[in-house]
C-alpha cells in the first residue's frame, strides 16, 4: 500500500495494508476500533507526503490515493492515541496536521491524535433545543472566569441555568496564536485552542452544560483564517480564493477551482462540532464574506451536514450577515439557505441611540425613537431595502415571512462593547432607569434576545479587543483597531487614539475577565434579569414569539406601547416602555390601550420596582387618565373581571 518507503524494519512493522478504514472526517490522523491510526491529507501539489511521528520517533510515507485528487493517507498499526506528529511535505518541511484534533503546543506545535470514541457521554436523552423560545448567552471562555478555562467555566453554568438562560454561544475555540484572544483569527480549525484545556474538557463542559439543560452552541469562522500560525497553503493554495478578499484576509474558495476537497473540509467542520463535542449548533461569523456561487451554497450544505450530525436532536443555525440577507433563514424549498436565526444588529444600533444620544459612524442611520422600536418588534430589521446613508447603499432584503425569533437582540455583544473604544459596559453609558426599561424590552420582545457575559449582574469590567501576536504583527493589528476605531468622530482625535487599549498588552486582556462575586454584590441587577427571563417564560403570551402576534404605538416622542396578543384576549399583555419624563396620558384614546371585554389592566410587573434599584411607580391610572413613570417600563394583565358576566348589559336590551 505504501509502494517502497525508505525505512527500517522496526518501522515497516508499524505499517499494515488494510482494505477498509472507518474514518469520521475526509482528512486528518484518525484511531481505528481495532488499534492503530489512519492519517489522510489533500496535499494536490505535493509528490510526497510522510507523516512524522515524535513519539515514538518515526518516518511514515504516505501513498497517493488512486483516484488522483491529491490524497495521500495510510495505516499505522501500532500507533497509539497521542502520538505527536506532523506532516512533511516533499521531503522539506513539516506542518501540523490541517485537520488536528489538538494542539497541544498551539498552531506551530505537532498535532496531537485524539480517540472521540473514548469519551463516556452521560447525556442520551438530551433531544437539542430549536431557537423559539430560547434565552442566549454569548461567553468568551478566555474572559468568563480568571482561571479562563473551560473547567472554571463549568463550575459557573449553574448559575445561568437558574437565572433562565437556555443556551450558551462559546466564541470561537479553534485553535489561534498566541496566549491570548477572541479568536475570530483561528487556524486549526478542529483543534479546541489549548489553553482553555483539553478536547475531553470541552467535551465536560457541553455534557454539564445538557444535565442542566443549556444548549452550546460554537461561534465559527468560515470566511477567512487568522494571518499566524495558518499552514494550508502548503499543502495546497487552493483553500484560498483568488476571486474574493476580506477585510481580514484571504477568502476560502468554496466556489473557485479545485473547490470540491476545500468545501468538504469546511462542511465536515460543520458536523464536526455537533458529532464530536455534541453541540447544539453554530453561530457563523460574517456570513457575508462567505463567498459562493455554486448552485448548492456552501452555507446550505453546512446547514444539512449539522442536521445530519446530530442524528435527530434538534440544532440551531445563526448567522451573523452585516448586510441583513434574509434568504439565509428561509426555508429551502423557497430558495433559501435552510438555516435558523440572524443578528437584528438594527435593533442593537438603535437601542444605543437611545440609550446614549450618540449617532455616529454607522449609528448614524438610526434615531432611537419608539417609532424604531415598534418596527422592530413587528418587522425584525428596520432597513430591508432602504438607502443607507452610512454605506452609500442600500441595505437590507424583507423580512416577510420570517418568523420573530429568527431575529436575535441583544443590546451588547463582543464586537459592540470593544468598539465604544474604552469597552465600557451598556449600563455605565446611560442612566439607571433607561437601562431598566431597555432591559425589559429586548428581554420580553419577539426576537430571540442575547446577553453577553456578565450583562446579567451589571459587570463592572469592560470588554476591549485583545490579541497576542508577534511584536511584528502586534504593531499592525494596534494600528488597524486604531485606524477602525476612528470612523467615530469623537475617537479620532490623537488624545482618544493614544487613550486606547493595546490589544496585544496582556493587562487588556486581564481586564476583561469577569468576577462572579459581583453577581452576589450587584444584586439589584441580577434580580431584574432573573425576574424578567422568568416572567418571559413562565407567560405564554411573552414565550409564544407568533409571527403578527405584537403590534405597538407612540404614545410621545419618548414613549411606546407594544401589545402582545394572546391565544384568547384575556392573554393579550401591555408593554409600556417610556425613556422620557414621567407620562400622563390623557385622553388615553388608542385602541391598543383597551382592555379586554370585562377585564381592567393591572400592572404585574414594573421596573421601577425597589428590588431593581427603581423608586416605586404610581398607581398605573385613575378613572380619567394612565400614568406612566419616567424612564421606566411596565408589563400590565388584564385582571379583576368589572361586571360579573350573568350581571352584564344584555345588548338585546333596548
Amino acid at each position: 500500500m505504501f509502494g517502497e518507503p525508505t525505512m527500517n524494519a522496526t518501522e515497516n512493522d508499524l505499517l499494515e495494508a488494510s482494505p477498509i478504514h472507518l474514518r469520521r472526517l475526509p482528512i486528518g490522523a484518525e484511531a481505528q476500533v481495532g488499534g492503530g491510526v489512519h492519517f489522510r491529507v489533500w496535499a494536490p501539489d505535493r509528490e510526497q507526503v510522510d507523516v512524522v511521528c515524535e513519539n515514538p520517533c518515526l518516518t511514515l510515507p504516505l501513498e497517493a490515493e488512486e483516484d488522483n485528487e491529491g490524497f495521500f493517507s495510510g495505516f499505522a498499526a501500532d500507533l497509539l492515541v497521542g502520538t505527536r506528529y506532523r506532516y512533511r511535505l516533499d521531503g522539506a518541511d513539516a506542518y501540523p496536521d490541517p485537520a488536528s484534533r489538538y494542539q497541544p503546543e498551539g498552531p506551530h506545535g505537532p498535532s496531537e491524535v485524539v480517540d472521540p470514541s473514548r469519551y463516556s457521554w452521560t447525556d442520551s436523552a438530551w433531544q437539542g433545543r430549536c431557537l423559539k423560545g430560547q434565552i442566549i448567552y454569548e461567553m468568551h471562555i478566555g474572559t468568563f472566569t480568571k482561571e479562563g478555562t473551560f473547567q472554571a467555566a463549568a463550575r459557573q453554568l449553574d448559575r445561568l441555568a437558574e437565572m433562565g438562560i437556555t443556551v450558551l454561544e462559546l466564541m470561537p475555540l479553534a485553535e489561534f496564536a498566541g496566549r491570548f484572544g477572541w479568536g475570530y483569527d483561528g487556524v486549526n480549525l478542529f483543534a479546541p485552542y489549548h489553553y482553555y484545556g483539553t478536547p475531553d474538557d470541552l467535551r465536560d463542559f457541553v455534557n454539564l452544560a445538557h444535565s442542566l439543560g443549556l444548549a452550546v452552541i460554537h461561534d465559527v469562522v468560515y470566511n477567512h483564517l487568522g494571518p499566524d500560525g495558518n499552514y494550508l497553503k502548503p499543502f495546497s493554495e487552493d483553500y484560498f480564493s483568488k476571486t474574493y478578499t476580506t477585510d481580514w484576509g484571504e477568502a476560502i474558495n468554496f466556489d473557485g477551482p479545485n473547490n470540491g476537497p476545500v468545501r468538504d473540509y469546511f462542511a465536515a467542520n460543520a458536523a464536526y462540532w455537533i458529532e464530536e463535542f455534541h453541540m447544539d449548533g453554530l453561530r457563523i461569523d460574517a456570513t457575508q464574506n462567505i463567498y459562493d456561487s455554486s448552485p448548492d451554497h456552501i452555507l446550505a450544505l453546512m446547514a444539512r451536514r449539522v442536521r445530519d450530525a446530530a442524528r435527530g436532536r434538534a440544532t440551531i443555525l445563526i448567522n451573523e450577515n452585516e448586510p441583513q440577507h434574509t434568504k439565509l433563514v428561509r426555508p429551502v424549498e423557497q430558495g433559501g439557505y435552510g438555516l435558523d436565526g440572524l443578528w437584528n444588529d438594527d435593533f442593537h444600533h438603535s437601542a444605543i441611540v437611545a440609550l446614549t444620544g450618540r449617532n455616529e459612524a454607522y449609528y448614524s442611520d438610526y434615531l432611537g425613537t419608539p417609532q424604531e422600536f415598534i418596527a422592530a418588534a413587528k418587522y425584525g430589521y428596520l432597513y430591508q431595502g432602504q438607502w443607507y446613508r452610512w454605506q452609500k447603499q442600500k441595505r437590507g432584503t424583507s423580512t416577510r415571512g420570517v418568523p420573530p425569533h429568527a431575529f436575535v437582540t441583544f443590546i451588547e455583544n463582543h464586537d459592540q462593547l470593544a468598539n465604544s473604544g474604552m469597552g465600557r459596559r451598556v449600563h455605565t453609558l446611560t442612566s439607571p432607569g433607561r437601562h431598566r426599561a431597555m432591559t425589559a424590552l429586548l428581554l420580553l420582545g419577539p426576537g430571540t434576545p442575547m446577553l453577553f457575559q456578565g450583562q446579567e449582574f451589571s459587570a463592572s469590567n469592560p470588554f476591549l479587543y485583545f490579541a497576542d501576536h508577534n511584536p511584528e504583527l502586534a504593531k499592525l493589528v494596534a494600528k488597524g483597531r486604531a485606524e477602525f476605531l476612528a470612523q467615530f468622530p469623537s475617537l479620532s482625535s490623537p488624545e482618544m487614539q493614544h487613550r486606547l487599549a493595546d490589544p496585544g498588552d496582556e493587562d487588556t486582556f486581564e481586564r476583561c475577565k469577569l468576577d462572579h462575586e459581583e453577581c452576589s454584590r450587584h444584586v439589584e441587577a441580577a434580580a431584574l434579569h432573573r425576574d424578567l427571563l422568568k416572567l418571559r417564560q413562565a407567560d405564554p403570551t411573552f414565550s409564544q414569539q407568533r409571527p403578527g402576534g405584537v403590534d405597538g404605538c407612540l404614545l410621545t416622542s419618548e414613549a411606546f406601547l407594544l401589545r402582545f396578543f394572546g391565544e384568547k384576549p384575556d392573554k393579550d399583555r401591555l408593554l409600556f416602555v417610556n425613556f422620557g419624563k414621567h407620562l400622563t396620558l390623557s385622553p388615553a384614546n388608542n385602541p391598543l390601550l383597551a382592555p379586554p371585554d370585562g377585564f381592567d389592566w393591572h400592572i404585574a410587573w414594573s421596573s421601577e420596582d425597589p428590588d431593581y434599584g427603581g423608586q416605586g411607580a404610581p398607581p398605573h391610572r385613575t378613572d380619567a387618565e394612565w400614568i406612566v413613570s419616567g424612564e421606566a417600563a411596565v408589563v400590565m394583565i388584564p385582571g379583576d373581571i368589572l361586571v360579573a358576566p350573568s350581571k352584564m348589559p344584555n345588548d338585546d336590551v333596548p
